[in-house]
């Protein structure tokens, strides 16, 4: 029987399936240095914000607002180095640069849900303050996803613990909406779902 196009192709898919298991398995997930940088740099903006809302510090609304702003600017410089600095590197496997996309699609996510919640939360007045806090939530619910790809990817137990805790990690700060402590608790959850598993796969990177 001669083989047809169709079986060529799905011998293919399988061989091209089966090499980027292997890759992922056998690769350090790149991209470490950017999600430590996230979480760090969020998560202590989550921590001043906190500071502000409890009374600690002067900062209020306008004042909390640049500080999320500065963050965000902060993080972009971070982002752009970065992007530059991987440009310059080694080889990247099939399942890095799957990550990295999903990293990224995670990234924009969050940025056009921000804008979203922003523009509602003008036009809805006081009523607009529920989706603000939600956001903690959301972006949580995000970053759960970017590592349940990174996990299925690189065959990771490790990272689909993240990604549970995660998603565990939404509903219980959604649980927190309206109370002073909701953002640091968002901050301790920037700080080891985000920033301490990004030095982990930082360190495991150079290693190799």
């Amino acid at each position: 029987m001669t083989p047809t196009n169709a079986d060529a192709d799905t011998t293919g898919d399988i061989a091209w399936m089966r090499a980027l298991a292997q890759e992922g398995a056998s690769a350090p997930l790149r991209g470490g240095s950017i999600l430590m940088a996230a979480g760090l740099i969020f998560g202590v903006a989550s921590i001043v914000h906190w500071a502000g809302v409890s009374g600690l510090t002067g900062l209020r609304d306008e004042g909390l607002g640049l500080v999320w702003l500065g963050a965000t600017v902060v993080f972009l410089a971070v982002l752009i180095v970065g992007s530059v600095r991987r440009g310059k590197d080694g080889v990247h496997t099939a399942a890095n640069r799957a990550s990295a996309v999903a990293w990224s699609s995670v990234g924009w996510g969050i940025f056009a849900t921000f804008a979203s919640v922003g523009v509602a939360a003008s036009r809805l007045g006081q009523a607009g303050l529920l989706l603000l806090a939600l956001v903690p939530s959301i972006v949580m619910v995000f970053y759960g996803m970017g590592w349940a790809v990174s996990a299925t990817m690189t065959r990771s137990r490790p990272l689909w613990g993240l990604a549970i805790c995660s998603f565990i990690a939404a509903p219980l700060l959604a649980s927190l909406s309206g109370l002073d402590i909701q953002y640091l608790g968002y901050g301790v959850c920037l700080f080891l779902l985000m920033a301490l598993p990004g030095f982990l796969l930082m360190r495991a990177a150079k290693r190799v």
